[in-house]
């Protein structure tokens, strides 16, 4: 079992990027297993911050092979703004990442779909990034696609052009104006450059490695509360985040499945519309937000704060089957007196611990700690941190039956605790 998962365990932003890079080192390859460019997952050395949107977290680590697998949707112009941004040679680039002939294309008809599609939602949008993911999953499960492995025939041109005919029939039917070379600009030069890339059956590839002995980590986008399927719908993604997703993203047997990675924020992010049982509206959200840069990576809006929810993390942690917990952003929960945890919620005046499939409205049960006041991001060991963090982190522990194994107190990489 050499295939370990590692994912995002509420909505999304939980530091996946970061953790992805620095437990790189124990792995031979690190895919992408799903999602396409509205993942933004950000990583920092050296002072320097980067976001990846489309490529895994471990293309900085030169002796690592990247694969972006079937279950990814990319969209070319933003593959070839990424590359360029990394700061690393198109030779070393082409070296070091191979894509999936299996991964859907995003096509400029799928971005103007998904922008119509929420402007015509009017008060009731569900906060897509309209980078046309929804779209894009759904032409590949219309079996109506292109793949990646398509670019190379000779009638490409003409494959593109029967598809976005098919997408302006459709947009005839809303109110919204765009302009197609706008939404193309940069899309045709984007398939060029993946051109110059491995893009093969990579399902053999990663079989036949691991066969091999080789490691590979699954890295995720989004979070398993945006799960398609068990996630806060209509409020979520469009494709499976948990560790399922895995598999049929990247054609490995569940047998072949070692460790679950589950990431948590020591509070909640949500982006968007959706349920949100914790959610801070008031001075401490607004501190939570400005102290952790709670801005998205992708599209730059403001995320919605609020405390832990403990009922949300035990559902993740049962439908992922997570092995261990790491915890990110403790560092800027410091300076609280109080902190608190939401451990059950309140419906129709009784106390629950179900996650209601229809959205409907639960008031939290909060309990109240102790919070900690000191600056943690220069601490590198797990007996340095203040006591009613550790007090905080063992509590989690407790509940959840889970080891948190790895204390994140910064955005850089070396600002990471590792517990054996």
């Amino acid at each position: 079992m050499n295939i370990d998962i590692l994912l995002g365990l509420q909505w999304g932003d939980e530091g996946k990027g970061k953790i992805v890079d620095a437990i790189s080192p124990d792995y031979d390859i690190i895919a992408r297993f799903q999602g396409g460019p509205n993942a933004g997952h950000s990583l920092e050395f050296n002072n320097v911050k980067h976001v990846l949107h489309l490529i895994p977290s471990g293309i900085f680590h030169p002796e690592k092979i990247n694969i972006i697998g079937n279950g990814v949707v990319i969209d070319p112009a933003v593959f070839k703004k990424e590359t360029e941004s990394l700061g690393l040679s198109a030779d070393e680039l082409i070296r070091r990442l191979i894509i999936s002939a299996r991964a859907n294309l995003i096509l400029p008809g799928h971005r103007i779909l998904d922008a119509a599609y929420e402007h015509s939602k009017g008060q009731t949008k569900i906060g897509s990034t309209l980078k046309g993911i929804g779209p894009a999953y759904t032409d590949k499960v219309a079996r109506n696609g292109l793949r990646a492995g398509e670019i190379l025939r000779k009638d490409f041109r003409d494959l593109y052009d029967q598809h976005m005919k098919l997408h302006l029939a459709i947009l005839k039917g809303y109110d919204f104006s765009f302009d197609l070379k706008e939404y193309e600009a940069g899309w045709f030069e984007g398939i060029e450059l993946m051109k110059k890339f491995r893009i093969i059956n990579t399902e053999y590839l990663i079989n036949d490695l691991i066969s091999k002995g080789k490691k590979l980590l699954a890295e995720g986008a989004q979070g398993t509360m945006l799960d398609v399927d068990f996630g806060s719908y209509p409020f979520v993604t469009s494709s499976n985040t948990i560790s399922a997703g895995a598999c049929t993203g990247l054609g490995i047997s569940p047998k072949k499945i070692g460790e679950v990675l589950g990431i948590f924020k020591a509070y909640c992010t949500r982006v968007g519309s959706g349920p949100f049982p914790t959610e801070l509206n008031d001075h401490t959200g607004n501190i939570l937000r400005e102290k952790g840069h709670e801005f998205g990576s992708t599209t730059g809006r403001p995320r919605r704060c609020g405390w832990l929810d403990l009922p949300a993390l035990k559902y993740a942690i049962m439908i992922d089957g997570v092995t261990r917990l790491f915890i990110t952003k403790s560092d800027v929960m410091s300076g609280f007196d109080t902190i608190k945890v939401c451990v059950s919620y309140k419906s129709g005046g009784k106390e629950c611990h179900e996650i209601p499939f229809d959205n409907s409205p639960v008031e939290p049960v909060f309990m109240e700690m102790d919070g900690w006041k000191e600056n943690i991001s220069g601490i590198r060991e797990y007996k340095d941190l203040p006591e009613n963090l550790k007090k905080y982190i063992g509590f989690v522990e407790k509940e959840t039956g889970l080891p948190i194994t790895m204390v994140s107190v910064g955005p850089d990489r070396e600002e990471t605790i590792f517990r054996k």
